[in-house]
């Protein structure tokens, strides 16, 4: 018989270089980017080509990414227990022990009043406004009780994920129109069949959490139904800024291709024989189709009538 072995626990403090790696994880960057590209957007879009870079920079890069940043790190406490049992989620910050609750719950914070302040009191009240009711929709609905309790929190959580490119383009506009309900219906609708497909990818990592989305709830065929109808509506709707004059026709000729492409993968979906292989599809496309439709709105935006004299001071 061996002996026993003499196990011992070392606790060593991270490094610095490790300290600022885990608080930078713990915002999820890859949102905080990909929802600044969509307000980004939002800001060119308002401007009609006078872009005011400091406003660009206060909105964007400070107020609004700071408000993310925070929704994400209260995101990552809630979801700890859901993230040790998902493959893609186990090596985020509160899955691997990285960091105590009470300093993240700290950091959330003073993320989000840092965020919530810049746009406020130096962008606008209505561009503030619009920021909080998503970060509230995104913590307290979304991640505290839907994402648990429904297979609709998909839908609650794009309230939240629509709401930076309006933040965008009220910081510029002061207040709420036409366009800034499209930018909101836009990013609704793109949300739905975009995170569809990561469900229907990782339905396995779904089920193992006991997450009940529309994918591991309903039949394959009810969730690609879903996935068209949300598309097409997505389709029309970043039609609808060249219809009402907010981009030209470069844009309108960049957007074809783009929603034709990610239509047709979607309609191949219905007799596709490897629905994982299909579901990454979607997901990669839907980066591209959003990433273009960002630089469309960005590049090609056009001064309506009405607005035109408000942007300039005339009214």
């Amino acid at each position: 018989m061996q002996p026993a072995t003499n196990i011992s626990f070392v606790t060593e403090r991270p490094s610095f270089s490790a300290t600022l790696k885990t608080y930078y994880e713990l915002t999820k960057p890859g949102i905080v980017y990909g929802n600044a590209i969509t307000a980004t957007a939002g800001f060119f879009l308002a401007s009609a080509g006078h872009p005011h870079i400091g406003l660009l920079l206060l909105a964007m890069v400070g107020g609004l990414s700071l408000t993310i940043a925070s929704g994400c790190v209260f995101n990552n406490y809630l979801d700890r227990d859901i993230d040790c049992q998902m493959a893609r989620t186990q090596e985020r910050p509160f899955a691997r022990g990285t960091i105590a609750t009470p300093t993240a719950l700290i950091y959330g914070a003073l993320l989000g009043i840092g965020g919530l302040s810049i746009l406020f009191w130096y962008v606008n009240p209505l561009a503030g406004a619009c920021a909080l009711f998503g970060f509230v929709v995104y913590v307290f609905v979304y991640s505290m009780w839907a994402k648990r309790h429904t297979h609709y929190a998909m839908q609650l959580g794009a309230i939240a994920g629509a709401m930076p490119p309006v933040v965008g383009y009220v910081a510029v506009t002061h207040q709420l129109d036409i366009a800034a309900l499209m930018l909101f219906l836009l990013l609704f609708s793109w949300q739905i069949p975009h995170f569809f497909a990561i469900a229907l990818y990782r339905i396995d990592d779904y089920r193992s959490a006991d997450i009940p989305v529309l994918p591991a709830q309903r039949t394959l065929r009810e969730t690609q139904i879903h996935m068209l109808l949300y598309l097409i509506v997505f389709i029309f709707t970043a039609y609808a800024f060249f219809m009402l004059g907010n981009t030209g026709i470069g844009y309108a000729l960049g957007v074809l291709p783009l929603g034709g492409l990610w239509l047709w993968l979607a309609v191949s979906g219905f007799t596709t024989h490897d629905t994982k292989r299909w579901a990454r599809y979607m997901f990669l496309v839907s980066l591209i189709v959003l990433l273009g439709v960002s630089a469309g709105l960005s590049l090609d935006a056009r001064t309506p009538p009405a607005h035109a004299a408000a942007l300039l001071g005339l009214t």
